[in-house]
């Protein structure tokens, strides 16, 4: 116990200092960008952005540092406590749905998600103080993803009020699956993410986002698929999602 309590002194002591540095770069960063064209500066951090439009899941950047680094659980778990007062303890998410549940999550999505974030790519007004402040780099988002990945996946996740559930089902199946797996088990490969034991406020209010515009990182296919769903449609395919068994992603 003693050596784990040292461990984690350590490796926080480590992050302070790395703050303090993090904070000297950018301030000198912002004075060296102000020189900078801008289409020059876009490329040298990988924003996502090519001839002025947006290019979905561009692996560049931080996004490619991270997929490249070995993350750590043990780092990831101490680096994640700041997260828990929105994500609660274990990373199960709120059932109200203002934020999801992230145990068992695919890495990659993870990886993902976190960037697009921290380069604006999604737009999360409230993850991204946080992202910003206290997620160093790359080697943090790797940490933290491999140690939400690893966590599991109970089944009591908010389920929704089980209305239409068949006709949910065909749609699930004709539209999602291909994507999202026939269980809701995601793609790691494909930067799916696994909709099995997510919140059903969580989904509806993800696929609504999509489907509107707000989100910002959505897959055009998904835009495609979801822009003609009405409200209750989307309610029915959250539904049916959050019912999806919860087991393991691999």
């Amino acid at each position: 116990m003693r050596s784990v309590q040292r461990s984690r002194r350590e490796i926080r002591g480590m992050r302070g200092w790395h703050v303090a540095a993090l904070a000297a770069l950018t301030a000198l960063t912002a004075v060296v960008s102000l020189a900078w064209p801008a289409a020059a500066q876009a490329q040298a951090t990988g924003s996502g952005e090519e001839e002025g439009g947006y290019v979905w899941n561009a692996t560049q950047g931080e996004k490619l540092q991270a997929l490249a680094a070995q993350g750590d659980a043990t780092r990831g778990e101490i680096s994640f406590e700041v997260c828990q007062g929105c994500h609660r303890r274990g990373a199960l998410g709120r059932v109200d749905g203002t934020y999801p549940r992230l145990a068992g999550q695919h890495r990659s999505v993870l990886i993902k998600q976190m960037t697009d974030v921290r380069a604006g790519r999604r737009r999360n007004d409230t993850m991204l103080p946080f992202a910003d402040k206290h997620v160093i780099g790359p080697q943090d988002i790797a940490d933290i993803a491999v140690y939400l990945s690893q966590l599991p996946v109970p089944a009591n996740n908010g389920k929704g009020p089980g209305g239409d559930l068949a006709g949910a089902e065909q749609l699930y199946r004709f539209q999602c699956a291909d994507c999202h797996g026939e269980r809701g088990e995601g793609d790691a490969v494909r930067f799916y993410p696994r909709v099995n034991g997510q919140h059903y406020r969580y989904l509806l209010h993800e696929m609504i986002a999509i489907r509107d515009g707000s989100r910002g990182n959505a897959y055009p296919k998904m835009v495609e698929i979801v822009k003609p769903l009405a409200n209750a449609q989307l309610d029915a395919l959250a539904d049916y999602m959050s019912r999806l068994p919860s087991g393991p992603t691999r």
